[in-house]
């Protein structure tokens, strides 16, 4: 099987219908899903997913962000004297990397804001809230009572078709063998399927052939 490789770049697929479900990312999703009835399975209206880079976290975060009207922050976004006038500006709201804010006080005012307006955050990190290294006390202790929910590594199942996705993104369609010798080879990391698609799909437009195993095998060793 072969596919007519085109230089026109690839946008990631972030629909809920492009997401897979599987036992390790059940919970998060399904956490998602019954937004906005967070508040009757836990106290607060913030939530947490954590898991290893690539797991699947931006995925999840846009889908809330498109059901939910939330935006994004960045860490640099948030001060004491605005974390205020953005959550009145918006019901919901995401935070990646949110043990990456460097601003202790400004990220506990978001919380309060939360909290008070009656909207909602979604954190995304590599660890649970619990254990980001926190000083501010009161902060830590109200980031150690927020819901955390981890996503998993993939299983066989999971990566098989994270790779069919991600090879999709890029326009490609490639034989089931293909990846079938990924699965059986690869790093088993979000991060190193992330990278292998790419190699392949830059090799395969440098040579102008499509993404065989043959290919894989030369990029993989």
């Amino acid at each position: 099987m072969s596919q007519l490789i085109l230089d026109l770049g690839h946008r990631p697929a972030f629909g809920r219908e492009d997401f897979r479900v599987a036992p390790g990312n059940r919970e998060a999703v399904d956490w998602i899903d019954r937004w906005p009835a967070w508040s009757d399975h836990a106290p607060a209206h913030t939530l947490a997913l954590f898991g290893p880079a690539g797991c699947g976290k931006t995925h999840l975060a846009q889908v809330f962000a498109l059901r939910a009207g939330a935006r994004f922050l960045g860490a640099a976004d948030l001060t004491v004297n605005t974390a205020g006038d953005i959550v009145a500006g918006h019901k919901a709201l995401v935070l990646e990397n949110g043990d990456s804010v460097a601003n202790p006080d400004a990220f506990f005012h978001l919380l309060n804001a939360v909290k008070e307006s009656g909207g909602f955050l979604l954190l995304t990190s590599r660890e649970p809230p619990a254990r980001w290294p926190v000083t501010l006390p009161d902060l830590k202790s109200r980031l150690s009572a927020v819901p955390a929910v981890r996503i998993a590594p993939p299983d066989d199942a999971m990566i098989e078709a994270v790779l069919v996705k991600l090879f999709a993104d890029r326009q490609l369609t490639v034989a089931p063998e293909v990846i079938a010798y990924a699965v059986r080879h690869m790093d088993r990391s979000f991060a190193a399927m992330r990278a292998l698609v790419a190699r392949a799909d830059a090799a395969a437009l440098a040579e102008k052939r499509p993404v065989t195993v043959p290919l894989l095998k030369s990029l993989l060793e």
